[in-house]
C-alpha cells in the first residue's frame, strides 16, 4: 500500500439522470491538492460534503451524504470508481439532488476518470490496516473485517429468486480486477418493487437501459455482462460506502446478504474500535487519529468555489 496519493490530470465533466430522483444533473470532477480527500459541493450551497461515514444521511436503497442543508444522494458508483483505481483527492461538483446513474454500474465513472488522467501527488498515500476482526450482525445478515495483507472481498448473497440465487465473489481488488471485473456490474432490482418505489419517491429515473430488471425468472434487460452479475454489483457498493473510511483498507472483508446499511455499519464499527486498527504509511505506524476535526470541516465547508 506504499504508494503516492493521486488525484486528477485536469477536470472532466458529464451529466444524467438520478436513478430515485430522475432529475437531470450536471457533474465535474476537479483535481484536488494532497491531502484533500473527496469533497462534494452541489452548486447553489456554501456546504463541500466530505465523503465520509459521519456524513451518511440515507442507506436503504442508496447513499446519500448531507452536511447542513445541503445532501447529495447515490453516491456510490462514483465513489467505488474513484476508489476502485486508486484516486485519493478530488472535488466532485454537482448542480442536481443525485450523482448521475449513467448505465447502473461504475464503468462509466471509470472512464471519465481514465480520460482526466490519473496523476500522482508529493505525498505518501496512508492506509488502515486491521489488527483484530471486526464484525457487524442483523436479521441473519452480516459483515467481517479480518486481518491480511491486502485488501480481499468475499462477498456472498442469497436470494429466493431462480434469476439470482447463490451468488459469490472472492479475490483482492486492486485497479486492473476493479476495473474489468467489478466496475462493469450493473445495480440491479425486481419488477414487483417498482411501484412500491415510486410510491416512496424513489426508482423514477429507473429504465431497463440503467438497471437490471428481474421478474421471476426473467431477465428483463437483457444479457447480463457476468453470470455473476448481481454479486459483482454488491462488490462494487461496498467498495464505494468503505470509501467511507476515508483511508484504504488493508484487511479481509467478508459479507452475507449485506447492503449499504451494514456496509456503513462496519465502517462505524471500525471507526468506533481503534484498538483493532492501526493507520500505516511509508514509516510504519502513525501514532496519532488522522481524522480531520469539525473545526476543518467548517472550515472547508466555507471555502467559495
Amino acid at each position: 500500500m506504499i504508494r503516492s496519493q493521486r488525484t486528477l490530470g485536469r477536470t472532466v465533466a458529464t451529466a444524467g439522470v438520478g436513478l430515485h430522483s430522475g432529475e437531470l444533473a450536471r457533474l465535474w470532477l476537479h483535481p484536488a491538492p494532497a491531502g484533500h480527500g473527496i469533497r462534494i459541493h452541489r452548486r447553489g450551497s456554501k456546504e463541500i460534503i466530505p465523503a465520509r461515514v459521519d456524513s451518511a444521511q440515507e442507506l436503504s436503497y442508496a447513499t446519500r451524504l448531507g452536511l447542513g442543508e445541503a445532501s447529495v444522494s447515490t453516491v456510490e458508483h462514483l465513489l467505488s470508481a474513484l476508489a476502485g483505481l486508486g484516486v485519493d483527492n478530488v472535488r466532485i461538483e454537482l448542480d442536481g439532488p443525485e450523482i448521475p446513474i449513467k448505465d447502473g454500474s461504475a464503468l462509466p465513472f471509470v472512464r471519465l476518470i481514465e480520460r482526466a488522467g490519473v496523476v500522482e501527488q508529493a505525498a505518501p498515500v496512508s492506509a488502515i490496516r486491521i489488527l483484530e476482526p471486526i464484525e457487524v450482525r442483523e436479521d441473519g445478515k452480516w459483515i467481517r473485517v479480518e486481518p491480511g495483507s491486502e485488501f480481499v472481498v468475499d462477498y456472498r448473497i442469497a436470494f429466493d429468486n431462480p434469476a439470482i440465487g447463490y451468488q459469490r465473489f472472492v479475490g483482492a481488488v486492486d485497479p486492473e480486477t476493479y476495473r474489468d471485473a467489478v466496475a462493469p456490474a450493473r445495480t440491479f432490482g425486481f419488477l414487483k418493487e417498482v411501484d412500491y418505489l415510486r410510491s416512496r419517491g424513489l426508482a423514477r429515473g429507473g429504465t431497463l437501459s440503467n438497471c437490471i430488471v428481474v421478474d421471476g425468472p426473467k431477465v428483463l434487460s437483457g444479457e447480463l455482462r457476468f453470470n455473476d452479475e448481481f454479486v459483482r454489483h454488491k462488490v462494487l457498493d461496498l467498495i464505494g460506502d468503505l470509501a467511507l473510511l476515508e483511508y484504504p483498507l488493508i484487511g479481509r472483508v467478508t459479507a452475507y446478504k449485506a447492503g449499504h446499511a451494514l456496509h456503513a455499519a462496519l465502517s462505524r464499527a471500525i471507526l468506533d474500535q481503534p484498538e483493532k486498527w492501526v493507520i500505516v504509511g511509508p514509516e510504519g505506524a502513525a501514532t496519532v487519529v488522522p481524522f480531520p476535526l469539525e473545526t476543518e470541516v467548517a472550515a472547508t465547508g466555507a471555502m467559495s468555489m
